[in-house]
């Protein structure tokens, strides 16, 4: 590929927005050649994301969204229910447009208006929910990522419920790193250091999420108890889960469905080791674009473990890892393998 692909970041002042700019600015064959901020316009950006004064990118300033050039792809990170009412300029303006923000990762109208009231409205093409390792090379264009612990989730779930190996009883235990709130988050860092708390036990909006992601992906849907826990580190997901196999079914089946799965899919790992070192763990995700899982099976119980980095493989790792797909290159182009051990 000869030419450079042309980026716009939206929403470039929020943790997912800096790293996106961080690995588009590394990547050999992109350009970003636009950051927006409705609350930094003008500043540089290096000075708001101070991670990234030593790059060549912290000297770009900021600008307002409707500034925006045309580009070849466009990244929304965006709070939830912002994009719906600037979308058809973007798209305008984008050849794609990739949204990391939750505005239309569910269907339902109940689902929508309970956990994301301000996304209804905008744009009214259908627009796929795209999970790299699941689906074709997308064509659409407008994609919708997952959520960070939907994805952790997804990961986990998904060669169970692909191979019919699994009851429909679900329990997910899902944590995650502060990061994960936002750079709006008003807990005090006095209480999240040293601390693990529930974050919501019942009705987490990434439960439908997983219920729809899985029912179109495998045919079946899980019922699932989805609940969320606050851990005191800055970056990653955690993901247990934990269920039934139905009648018939057993470890070398669990373990054959995983092999399957992944198979062909280089940035999630199905973890070979059962010792607790071997076993997928947030040291070895953090920095790298990277799912681990592990399944282990004892009698007709399954626990899986899923771990990832919230910012990256659940967020903007996800992204350009779609744009390279969309572009033709490999889907490895630009993205860390390693997490930052120790």
């Amino acid at each position: 590929m000869s030419e450079h692909i042309s980026a716009a970041v939206l929403g470039g002042s929020g943790f997912i927005g800096a790293e996106l700019i961080r690995l588009l600015a590394a990547h050999p064959q992109v350009v970003p050649t636009f950051v927006s901020s409705a609350r930094h316009a003008g500043q540089r950006v290096g000075q708001v994301v101070p991670g990234l004064r030593n790059m060549s990118i912290g000297g770009h300033h900021m600008r307002k969204l409707d500034e925006m050039p045309d580009v070849d792809v466009a990244f929304a990170c965006l709070p939830n229910g912002v994009l719906p009412s600037v979308l058809d300029d973007v798209a305008n303006r984008a050849k794609v447009v990739i949204n990391l923000a939750g505005d239309y990762r569910l269907r339902q109208t109940d689902q929508v208006e309970r956990h994301y009231p301000a996304s209804a409205g905008g744009w009214r093409q259908p627009i796929p929910y795209y999970i790299p390792e699941f689906a074709p090379t997308p064509t659409e264009p407008v994609l919708n990522l997952p959520g960070c612990m939907a994805a952790a989730t997804i990961y986990a779930l998904y060669p169970l419920f692909k191979a019919d190996l699994a009851a429909e009883d679900v329990v997910v235990d899902a944590k995650s790193g502060s990061s994960g709130s936002g750079t709006g988050s008003v807990e005090h860092p006095a209480v999240r250091d040293g601390n693990v708390r529930v974050h919501k036990l019942h009705g987490h909006r990434h439960s439908p999420e997983v219920r729809q992601a899985l029912t179109d992906l495998t045919g079946r849907a899980p019922d699932l108890q989805f609940s969320t826990f606050s851990l005191p580190v800055a970056r990653g997901v955690m993901v247990s889960a934990y269920g039934r196999l139905k009648p018939g079914a057993g470890e070398s089946d669990v373990r054959r469905a995983f092999a399957r799965a992944y198979a062909d899919a280089p940035f999630v790992r199905v973890a070979a080791g059962r010792s607790p070192m071997g076993m997928p763990m947030l040291k070895t995700v953090v920095g790298a674009n990277v799912a681990e899982v592990a399944a282990v099976v004892s009698g007709d119980r399954w626990v899986v473990v899923s771990a990832l980095d919230n910012l990256i493989k659940g967020g903007a790792g996800q992204a350009v890892q779609a744009m390279n797909r969309i572009h033709g290159m490999d889907e490895r182009l630009g993205l860390p393998e390693a997490g930052g051990w120790p």
